[in-house]
């Protein structure tokens, strides 16, 4: 997981740069030897594999160390470059030194982001949720080797009376149901219904024991309750951007009731009309629903019954044919219908 676009591009640039993994997508060994190594292999970031210049075996071994790496196991990388730099030093070869510097500078820098969590260097996940009557956030931490690589979150829809053993059990089914990589351990707030039987099964799919703790001091504690205040963090900010939202949607619609002296405004209708110097005539019509666009209605008729450019009659045209194609149940979508029409020219 990152934090941003550019951390990811940022990492993928170090990983060419470290372990030499190709960026074209020349099917190979298909390709092989058909066309020229691209500038990469010449400004010496790829090994041309493209080639056969470095063997499927060699450069498996690079994939599998640039994946070690997105992991978290800086520690042989950091080695390995500290001795480059200090052999290209001894050898008079500063420019290299200085490369192997900055390479190093920038393995450093990402591995600071990450927190040593543990000494254990147990592979973990970390879940915990907050609940506000129908909506839930669930936290999970990811630790991988004592280090917390990364996190992530889920929204859920929940009804208001179900309990958090329902459903961080419900959560814990169906997310790793669909996750390739099971931790030995989860660390849960609470005790989930079932909890025996979901181990294993866990264990099952792992082919290694898995164990569903709730931890009640220390380290691991702590860190379940940090994942708690996050979710809660993320319930609240939702909650906000959801009144902000409605600001400016149903707000917007109250304002529209308060001009007009209507009440309960639901769906509005706009219609317009539009030509080409009076020719290609085209009624068009968007939706809005609680103040929000509903796009999936949006619809454009072409003008059938009317000749030149008259705005007035095809407007007439477009609204019959639109309430008479409801009138038909042509339109499932249309079954409601609008609480406020506008149009433009008509």
């Amino acid at each position: 997981p990152y934090t941003s676009a550019a951390a990811v591009k940022d990492t993928i640039d170090l990983i060419h740069k470290l372990y030499g993994i190709r960026t074209c997508n020349r099917q190979l060994p298909k390709m092989q030897g058909k066309e020229r190594p691209c500038l990469n292999y010449h400004i010496h970031q790829c090994p041309a594999p493209c080639q056969g210049y470095i063997s499927k075996e060699e450069y498996g071994e690079s994939v599998k160390k640039a994946l070690h790496f997105l992991n978290g196991n800086y520690a042989p990388i950091l080695k390995e470059l500290e001795e480059k730099m200090q052999q290209a030093a001894e050898e008079m070869e500063f420019e290299k030194a200085i490369e192997y510097r900055e390479l190093l500078g920038s393995v450093k820098k990402i591995a600071q982001k990450q927190k040593i969590t543990n000494s254990d260097m147990e592979d973990k996940d970390v879940i915990a949720m907050a609940k506000d009557r129908e909506d839930a956030v669930v936290q999970v931490f990811f630790i991988r080797d004592g280090r917390l690589i990364g996190r992530d979150h889920f929204c859920l829809h929940i009804a208001a009376d179900d309990k958090k053993e329902e459903i961080l059990a419900a959560f814990v089914k169906q997310f790793y149901a669909g996750t390739p990589f099971i931790p030995a351990e989860i660390m849960m707030q609470t005790e989930i219904e079932d909890g025996e039987i979901i181990e294993d099964w866990l264990t099952a799919r792992r082919k290694q024991r898995v164990h569903i703790r709730v931890p009640k001091k220390g380290t691991k504690e702590k860190l379940v309750e940090l994942a708690k205040e996050n979710a809660w963090m993320v319930l609240s900010k939702d909650r906000e951007r959801i009144k902000r939202e409605e600001g400016r949607t149903i707000g917007a619609v109250k304002e529209i009731e308060d001009w007009l002296g209507l009440k309960d405004i639901v769906r509005m209708e706009a219609y317009d009309i539009s030509n080409i110097s009076g020719f290609e005539s085209v009624g068009s019509m968007v939706v809005y629903e609680k103040g929000k666009p509903k796009r999936s209605d949006y619809r454009k008729f072409k003008i059938k019954w009317v000749q030149g450019p008259n705005d007035y009659a095809s407007m007439e045209e477009v609204l019959t044919r639109r309430f008479t194609h409801e009138s038909k149940g042509e339109y499932d979508s249309f079954s409601i219908l609008p609480d406020l029409i506008l149009m433009d020219g008509g």
